[in-house]
């Protein structure tokens, strides 16, 4: 599974996780600055290098976020629609199309460093960035997210075997969506009332031992990257 830390070896793996953290950070914010095709067309090749390094195959990451794919394709087709001729405008759905595509290519960066970083130094490094009790409960909350997410794709991936082994597939498409989403909101509540218990029963602490976190010569370009994105992502903003 592409979305959660999988131990490797990759240049990506052994980067401190606050120099991942800050690229993400400056990517996310030069894509959103850069809308045109041509500085979309960058990033994508950028992507495709932070996605090297992290040695993750691109269609595996495009593979585990197909449930993603419907929503970015209804903004440029609901834009795009008339209700009279010619029926479809492609003007109108040119600029939610490259929102969405600038969306995914957010998503894909995200994807390597989930990969690539353990939960713990995640929350090591963000309770580093955000000092203080808000520090720890942020850094809690997304270590809770990054451990829980997997389980319950895992769980609705069985929902739905389960589903078409009964022959559920020969129902209608909303007595399907409708059985599988009470199913996988039960499961959830299930599976949130057990991990609170186990919370309690290891004794969970608002601040534990965590990782030691160092630089090291291998986050330079990292960081390099860092302060190239947001000096490029300024630069719109600078006065002429």
């Amino acid at each position: 599974m592409v979305l959660s830390y999988e131990p490797g070896t990759s240049p990506a793996h052994r980067l401190d996780p606050r120099s991942k953290l800050a690229v993400q950070v400056a990517f996310a914010v030069a894509a959103f600055v850069y809308t045109t095709p041509r500085g979309l067309a960058v990033l994508t090749v950028l992507t495709l290098g932070i996605l090297a390094v992290a040695r993750t195959a691109p269609h595996r990451v495009l593979w585990e976020y197909r449930f993603v794919f419907p929503f970015l394709l209804a903004a440029p087709v609901l834009d795009g629609v008339t209700w009279g001729s010619p029926w479809f405008v492609v003007e109108n759905a040119v600029a939610p199309a490259l929102a969405g595509y600038r969306v995914l290519l957010v998503l894909l960066v995200a994807a390597a460093y989930v990969r690539t970083t353990p939960v713990r130094e995640s929350r090591a490094a963000i309770q580093w960035a955000v000092p203080g009790k808000p520090g720890q409960f942020l850094g809690m909350g997304v270590s809770f997210v990054f451990r829980f997410l997997p389980v319950l794709r895992a769980d609705l991936g069985r929902i739905r075997d389960a589903h078409r082994a009964r022959l559920g597939t020969e129902r209608s498409f909303s007595e399907r969506a409708r059985n599988i989403v009470v199913a996988a909101f039960n499961r959830a509540f299930e599976r949130a009332d057990t991990f609170a218990l186990a919370l309690q029963a290891r004794c969970f602490s608002w601040n534990p031992t965590l990782p030691e976190l160092r630089f090291s010569r291998l986050d330079v370009p990292a960081l390099i990257l860092t302060v190239a994105l947001l000096a490029v992502a300024l630069l719109p903003f600078l006065p002429v």
